[in-house]
């Protein structure tokens, strides 16, 4: 309060102001050293997020490694797996983009009140319902596991361009759904409400996982196996085995003149898709070439069981989209064109034919994957990318 009498004794009362700060001068910055001790590679290898070592060694070829690489990841020369960097410009010379594709055929068709039975309609929407979510999960499975445990630069290369094309794919299911004016949350939810399509969406969930897990790491021969058991997944049955009824019945669509701008996109993600394929049995392979002690006889049979029972998974699929004959397509067919794919895939990573005698029932596939020339499959166009690739299924 204030004292009238004395108001300067009222001010002197007061407690004093703290003195002005005086400035502390900052610490001297330790001396720059020019070569700092590298953070250790972590379990199962290197990861490319190691610290810089100024004056380290430069990379040779043989300190390269598909897995379990310990040597920096940031350099992408000398190649080691040349194959993997040739199938990296394949892919860009493959560049294709949905909206290059004509719908107004397709638009005029899916409208129309007759021109397509309940059969054929259902075999549309429910590849997309597949398609579209099993792309995100193999897109998923290489960003966040996958990418992570191969230790290769080149092979990450590749990858990475794996992971756009199923950005692109995606993009393609969005594109066809959009254009056909269907209703995209009965396609895109489908994997949540079908369970002809929600069977192979949780059949790869947990590969997925598996690899996804932040505890995970290579570097021990159980932890190895599970990194290849989980590739097998992915390459060898969910894009090896998996994808080929939908296609099939797509493509043999467009055979008949049906859906061709819809076919065509699918024709195109079947090459990309056959690359992807073609990558992962090789990674898989080499992986065996440097590991041989994870390819045990009990390895084996657990893969060849895990093969079996993705083909009556994907046999499931054929009768749950097809109950009837369509196109000239039936799904005792597609049992026999399984079992023979499962035959292909199982010799492609070295392990024994599990169906004796199943043959092709659809001969024209193989063309399509033979196919060299530059008008596609349908000649609805000539095929021209900006980058000068024709149509190259190799």
């Amino acid at each position: 309060m204030l004292n009238w009498e004395d108001p300067l004794a009222t001010f002197a009362s007061r407690t004093p102001p703290p003195p002005f700060p005086v400035p502390v001068a900052e610490p001297t910055p330790a001396p720059y050293n020019p070569r700092p001790a590298p953070a250790a590679a972590g379990p199962g290898g290197a990861t490319g997020l190691e610290s810089i070592e100024l004056g380290a060694k430069r990379i040779q070829v043989d300190d390269k490694r598909i897995i379990n690489c310990r040597a920096d990841l940031n350099q992408l020369v000398p190649f080691k797996y040349k194959w993997a960097w040739q199938k990296y410009l394949d892919a860009c010379a493959n560049h294709w983009m949905p909206q290059e594709i004509n719908m107004n055929a397709d638009i005029a068709l899916w409208k129309s009140q007759d021109r397509l039975t309940p059969d054929e309609r259902m075999i549309i929407k429910r590849n997309l319902g597949f398609f579209s979510t099993a792309d995100s999960l193999v897109a998923n499975n290489l960003v966040l596991a996958v990418y992570r445990h191969i230790t290769n630069p080149e092979c990450r290369q590749y990858l990475l361009r794996q992971a756009f094309e199923e950005a692109l794919h995606t993009h393609a299911y969005q594109y066809v759904v959009e254009s056909l004016a269907m209703d995209e949350g009965e396609v895109f939810n489908m994997y949540r409400e079908l369970p002809a399509v929600a069977r192979k969406a949780e059949w790869a969930l947990p590969f997925t996982r598996s690899l996804g897990d932040p505890q995970f790491h290579t570097g021990t021969p159980e932890a190895d196996q599970r990194l290849l058991r989980d590739l097998i997944a992915f390459y060898v049955i969910f894009e090896g085995i998996f994808f080929y009824v939908g296609f099939t019945q797509i493509l043999s669509m467009g055979r008949r003149n049906k859906m061709t701008g819809t076919a065509e996109q699918f024709q195109y993600i079947l090459r990309d898709e056959s690359m992807h394929m073609n990558f992962g049995i090789d990674v898989i392979n080499q992986i065996k070439l440097e590991n041989p002690h994870l390819w045990s006889p009990s390895f084996q049979q657990e893969m060849l069981q895990t093969i079996r029972e993705a083909v009556e998974i994907e046999i499931q699929y054929a009768y749950d989209t097809m109950p009837r004959g369509v196109l000239g397509l039936n799904a005792p067919m597609f049992e026999d064109y399984l079992k023979f794919i499962a035959n292909r895939r199982c010799a492609q990573i070295g392990l024994p034919e599990q169906y004796p005698g199943a043959g092709n029932p659809f001969p024209w596939m193989s063309e399509i994957l033979d196919l060299k020339k530059e008008k596609n499959f349908f000649e609805t166009r000539v095929t021209e990318y900006q980058t000068g690739g024709a149509l190259n299924w190799d």
